[in-house]
């Protein structure tokens, strides 16, 4: 059994879930990916557009993981 004091040290959160924050991070790094005019959705060019997926895919990333990790209280 741990003590409360041994404990201290151990990161206690070690889901494999956040290694999902890492795609809002290195998708919009790969300029290929998004460097282009066409297809434009609804007349606006596909790098802007791509922006603002980017921003989802952020915020849903975020979301599966905080849900994922929180402890039950």
């Amino acid at each position: 059994m741990t003590t409360p004091r041994a404990d201290r040290g151990r990161n206690p959160d070690r889901s494999p879930l956040n290694w999902l924050l890492l795609l809002p991070i290195a998708i919009p790094l790969i300029p290929p990916l998004f460097n282009a005019d066409e297809p434009r959705l609804f007349g606006i060019p596909m790098f802007y557009w791509l922006q603002l997926a980017f921003i989802i895919l952020s915020v849903a990333a975020t979301t599966v993981v905080y849900l994922g990790t929180r402890r039950n209280r």
